[in-house]
């Protein structure tokens, strides 16, 4: 089964319709999306019935099976819409999907909608028997250094452009939070002409959607992005967030740097050190940076702060906990101000 990006869906749909289609990840506008036009297309072939199941607790495995194995209703075409909120069908319906996928019906259109599933889950029989049978669509987050490309190409839809700038803006402004983004980019169709469009007046129209979590703090002081990761804290702050958790993220960062720092130096591999000290993901490629970057003697020179800071955190001393974290983190990103009181580096 041919695994397709979004972005490639129509393209695909406008040279065939795949009797199976699977959608699953955890952007919900993306799904949202990838699944109208699955449906858009599947009435374009004919499918003038449309099916809506939604697995909960006391869900009919057996009267799905029956409905697909039975024509129409004026024997026509159909798309059966299966939505797994959960992404666990149980023994049941993992046994009905894969008889479903088996034999799928010429007459009809197979649409299974699931969240975001773990390694376990896309291995298993029934899930391997729907890859088989058709088409999946995997929808994750639009990562920061993507949404220039991906808001230029929602422009363009609306017949507009913009500068770098002006796409640099309005990635920052909807970070995190892709369905207001698009919200806001459709916005600016109702009130600017098309064309290029003018960068103050972008700003002007555009409200601050973004949404930020110490995952991206992270990934910001590690990669040495210290006006992201100012933004994020001013964020996060404006918020009413606690300082709690960002000190505890410096921290297992200021831990984690140290130790791959010290792995690599005894001639482990970056990469091995990275996972030897257990970071995963997209922090793991920020972290191997920070590794070659930082100086070795900085996370141990900060170390002794991370006591003060999470006392501050908690309430206890005199000092603004957002302004010493935020000095504290414009160090680990290589662009300090000031030293913060909490951080002794002599």
């Amino acid at each position: 089964m041919p695994s397709i990006k979004p972005a490639d869906l129509d393209r695909h749909l406008e040279r065939s319709l795949a009797p199976v289609y699977v959608v699953h990840g955890d952007e919900p506008l993306l799904a949202l999306e990838s699944a109208d036009a699955i449906r858009a297309a599947a009435r374009r072939a004919g499918c003038e019935e449309r099916e809506t199941f939604v697995v909960e607790a006391g869900f009919r495995w057996d009267a799905l099976v029956a409905n697909s194995a039975n024509l129409g209703l004026f024997g026509g075409r159909r798309l059966i819409d299966l939505r797994i909120p959960t992404g666990k069908p149980g023994i049941e319906g993992a046994r009905a999907l894969e008889s479903m996928a088996g034999s799928p019906s010429p007459d009809d259109v197979l649409l299974v909608t699931l969240p975001r599933l773990d390694k376990a889950t896309q291995g298993s029989g029934w899930f391997q028997a729907l890859a088989r049978a058709g088409a999946e669509i995997v929808v994750w987050p639009v990562e920061r250094e993507e949404m220039p490309r991906w808001i230029a190409q929602r422009l363009a839809r609306q017949q507009q452009k913009a500068g770098p700038d002006t796409l640099a803006f309005l990635a920052d402004h909807g970070e995190g939070n892709l369905l207001a983004a698009k919200q806001e980019i459709e916005k600016l169709a109702l009130l600017m002409p098309p064309g290029e469009l003018d960068h103050d007046a972008v700003v002007a129209a555009v409200a601050d959607v973004a949404r930020y979590d110490v995952q991206g703090l992270s990934e910001a002081w590690l990669s040495g992005d210290a006006a992201r990761a100012l933004r994020i804290l001013s964020v996060l702050r404006d918020e009413g967030e606690a300082p709690t958790l960002a000190v505890w993220q410096l921290a297992e960062d200021v831990h984690a740097l140290a130790a791959v720092q010290s792995y690599t130096t005894k001639g482990t591999p970056a990469k091995d050190a990275v996972r030897q000290a257990r970071v995963w993901g997209r922090r793991a490629i920020a972290m191997e940076r920070a590794a070659q970057r930082v100086a070795r003697d900085l996370p141990g020179r900060l170390v002794p702060a991370l006591a003060r800071l999470d006392a501050l955190s908690k309430g206890i001393g005199r000092l603004d906990p957002w302004d010493e974290l935020a000095a504290a983190a414009l160090v680990l990103a290589g662009k300090p101000i000031r030293t913060p009181a909490t951080v002794s580096l002599v």
